[in-house]
């Protein structure tokens, strides 16, 4: 570690419900990590925005497989290499596959080579089982402890993929279950399965339909709720601009977040809560980092950085505290927008 971010105040941690697995409140999202989607993140930054968080008290990384194809797995294994592994928390997923045509038809993508490749959702049990051990290899570990699905898999019994998970939990391959992308109603077919900790679902002020329902079962249910995507894709930075430009092989370019009129629409509203983060002397990403935070049901928010400068700005929304009269101003905002 460098010491060059070095630690001056209090992250908060979190536990998952019903389980002694604790969560930096500020997760790291490794998506963009790996380059897939989000076009070129140097390795070495990578790296670099991972210890830099893992400074700043930012514990807990969550990656995929399907992040670069591996790429973002061997990447958070290096970047924790020197940590000792029970100081840090490891999320993962099983569920795409890029290498095995199985399952339902997900997508076509490129993968980091430019090369085309088709994606699957597939999660049987022998697959599961396959993607563990890869997921372990490269993350340089023994344990995974929260393994998720990362996307329903409709040509594959619920029965036969959490089957495969309870044995990883028994092997101690996996200390903790979760779901990504379930609704209510799937995540409680999946619950009476196996113990499910915890839902990873998009969630941000401009894309909250999770609280019509999700939000509502979780909280009902003791289940935790991992929201990404708090920043709309970057779009709630308020750094975007009309005619933004997008490198090449970043989805936001054909993302409709990020139409002219919705990027105008956006900045207006953070025009209007603005003078609530200049009060608190933080940026407009950690006062969006610190209201998802505060909002009923979530329990973690992750947030990517493609450099060290970013990993820190990140973390430090988790040292903002809102006063409520702040916090109703806000939900009154964005519940307007």
């Amino acid at each position: 570690m460098s010491g060059q971010y070095k630690k001056i105040n209090t992250m908060e941690y979190r536990y998952l419900s019903d389980t002694d697995l604790k969560l930096s409140a500020i997760t790291f999202g490794a998506w963009a990590a790996g380059s897939w989607m989000w076009g070129k993140t140097e390795r070495s930054d990578a790296i670099a925005a991972m210890k830099a968080a893992y400074e700043y008290g930012v514990t807990s990384i969550d990656t995929a497989p399907i992040y670069g194809q591996g790429t973002s797995e061997e990447i958070v294994g290096e970047a924790i290499r020197d940590i000792p592994r029970e100081k840090v928390q490891i999320l993962t997923k099983f569920g795409l596959r890029w290498d095995l045509p199985k399952g339902k038809f997900y997508m076509k993508t490129k993968n980091n080579d430019g090369q085309f490749i088709n994606v699957y959702k597939y999660a049987g049990k022998e697959s599961v089982i396959e993607e563990c051990e890869n997921s372990l290899k490269r993350l340089g570990t023994d344990y995974i402890d929260l393994y998720q699905i990362h996307w329903p898999d409709i040509t594959t019994p619920l029965e036969e993929t959490f089957e495969a998970v309870e044995r990883l939990i028994e092997q101690g391959k996996v200390r903790y279950a979760g779901v990504c992308n379930y609704d209510a109603e799937l995540t409680e077919k999946a619950n009476n399965l196996v113990k499910i900790t915890s839902n990873q679902v998009p969630f941000s002020m401009v894309n909250r339909g999770i609280e019509e329902e999700t939000v509502p079962w979780c909280v009902r249910n003791n289940k935790s709720i991992l929201a990404y995507s708090p920043m709309e894709r970057g779009l709630l930075t308020g750094k975007m601009k009309p005619g933004q430009k997008f490198a090449e092989g970043d989805h936001r370019k054909m993302h409709p977040s990020f139409e002219d009129e919705n990027i105008i629409k956006t900045n207006v509203f953070l025009e209007t809560i603005k003078p609530i983060a200049d009060k608190h002397g933080i940026t407009l990403s950690q006062l969006v980092l610190r209201w998802t935070l505060d909002r009923e049901g979530i329990t973690i928010a992750l947030a990517g950085a493609r450099n060290a400068e970013q990993a820190v700005q990140n973390a430090k929304a988790g040292d903002v505290n809102l006063a409520s009269e702040e916090l109703s101003f806000i939900n009154q905002k964005v519940k307007e927008l």
